[in-house]
């Protein structure tokens, strides 16, 4: 991981799960001087508090009980307002214009590696770690070994300066090894995985019902403009979705959503989600310095879609025009660029063709 790391000293963003568990315990046994902190989220009370993995008060009993288990420093910092504003708001001001964000995306960026990588800095840290799943070496970011598990899609926000400093040892393991070390080593995590919209346990159809003000609608069928019903709230919907459509004789799928005229437009054609191309806006290179155009990469549309040959060139933005048609390429989502080799290159905000 790091040449002579004994006595350098590295904070854990210690989650009580088993991934940052272990990464604590394999960086003490790499000789590092480690200390761990709990990050204490925005919790909606009104739901009795956060539910998930890396929210809850029980997960930082648990962070807690792994330092003390492993024999390190700890603390809990609190967070809530600012991942209140930076990453709660920004996911309902993006639902509200109509979009589908990102929101682990902002978190790692203005939180994970943001608030908490100054705070380590200000510890006097050497370095931060975490138990992302994904390969730092040399400036570049790459592929876990366990792909099932890859994260690297939600780190194209880091840069240089930052790479050198973080730490991310899962990113050389599979999950079955990690959970057989934290066996091995009786590590009190806490069971279970982290999952998306930590802040919203209720889910996201009830989270938006709750602080958004839902305005109905007309749902019409894409091409003919025929009438078909009326939709609770565009927020409710997003690109691609098939299920909980108030709509008989289907299946339809969301095809588009026009804001403006608050009008949810519905096909019976799942072809009619397929597009080539795409605009992207916020693009990062991780390093440092935009490639010459065109380029060819793979690229990601959302997490869990499978990386596909596309060609990117600059034109009044940054433009995208994959080799295949994709699925449902949807506004406000996360759109990354690798290698043929699993290099993470960088990447963007999807924003309308």
């Amino acid at each position: 991981m790091v040449k002579n790391s004994k006595n350098k000293k590295v904070v854990v963003a210690l989650s009580g799960g088993v991934d940052s568990s272990v990464t604590a315990a394999l960086l003490k046994k790499e000789g590092f001087s480690v200390s761990g902190v709990f990050m204490r989220f925005w919790e909606n009370p009104s739901e009795g508090g956060a539910k998930n993995l890396c929210c809850s008060e029980g997960a930082e009993e648990a962070a807690r009980a792994v330092a003390k288990k492993l024999n390190i420093p700890f603390q809990a910092v609190d967070f809530k307002r600012e991942f209140k504003e930076a990453v709660v708001d920004y996911f309902l001001s993006e639902e509200e214009k109509g979009r589908t964000p990102n929101p682990c995306v902002v978190c790692n960026k203005k939180i994970k590696f943001g608030l908490m990588f100054e705070k380590a800095m200000k510890m006097g840290a050497d370095y931060v770690a975490s138990g992302h799943y994904a390969v730092i070496k040399g400036g570049k970011i790459l592929k876990a070994k366990d792909e099932t598990k890859d994260q690297t899609y939600f780190l194209y926000n880091l840069n240089q300066e930052k790479l050198a400093r973080i730490i991310l040892p899962m990113g050389g393991y599979l999950k079955s090894k990690v959970y057989e070390l934290a066996k091995k080593w009786k590590l009190p995590y806490r069971a279970g995985e982290s999952f998306d919209l930590c802040f919203a346990p209720c889910g996201r159809e009830t989270f938006v019902k709750k602080y958004l003000k839902m305005k109905p609608g007309d749902i019409l069928e894409s091409g003919t403009g025929k009438k078909l019903g009326q939709h609770q709230g565009l927020a409710l919907y997003t690109i691609g979705q098939r299920k909980s459509l108030p709509l008989a004789q289907g299946p339809w799928w969301v095809i588009e959503k026009d804001q403006k005229r608050n009008i949810l437009y519905v096909s019976r054609k799942e072809d009619d989600l397929l597009q080539t191309d795409l605009n992207a806006s916020n693009v990062n290179w991780i390093s440092g310095q935009a490639p010459d155009f065109p380029l060819e990469v793979l690229a990601k549309i959302r997490y869990k879609s499978e990386p596909s040959l596309a060609t990117i060139s600059q034109e009044r933005g940054i433009n995208v025009k994959f080799k295949k048609p994709q699925r449902a390429i949807t506004p406000g989502q996360s759109l990354v660029f690798y290698t043929k080799e699993g290099e993470l290159l960088g990447g963007g905000v999807i924003e309308a063709y």
